[in-house]
């Protein structure tokens, strides 16, 4: 007679569906929180060329001068109203790209400030407008 038979055996196989289980867990964690690690203000720039880029439409310019007084295509804003007027400005328009304009002269803090307060006003695309850089060609070779 024998005792136990094939029951007290050891199972030597790794069961792998709770180790499965954990990693779709984590990866689903990490593909909800990856986005949101994302900081700072996103800015599609445009190269500087010696071309000026070809246009067909009228685009959305605004400037910062300075001053610090804002401009909306050459109309001056106060800057409380910015994200409203943008907001109107852009309502009736399949195309929600800006193009920012600031004095070489300006601080930092105050365009970075500017291009967030853009941004939170629903500008998909901003776009920085720049001046070519001019090669010198003269004396070398």
């Amino acid at each position: 007679m024998m005792a136990g038979g094939d029951k007290d055996r050891l199972m030597s196989d790794i069961n792998v569906t709770p180790f499965v289980d954990v990693m779709l867990v984590l990866l689903i964690i990490f593909m909800a929180t990856a986005p949101m690690m994302v900081q700072g203000v996103n800015v599609s720039l445009p190269e500087a060329t010696t071309k000026p880029l070809a246009s067909e439409k009228e685009h959305l310019i605004i400037t910062l001068d300075k001053g610090g007084n804002i401009f909306i295509n050459n109309y001056k804003v106060a800057p409380e109203q910015l994200q409203i007027k943008i907001k109107k400005i852009l309502e009736g328009r399949l195309d929600q790209e800006v193009y920012l304009r600031a004095d070489k002269d300006i601080s930092y803090g105050a365009v970075v400030g500017l291009m967030a307060e853009i941004k939170e006003a629903g500008v998909e695309k901003l776009g920085m407008v720049t001046e070519p850089v001019e090669s010198k060609t003269t004396g070398e070779k």
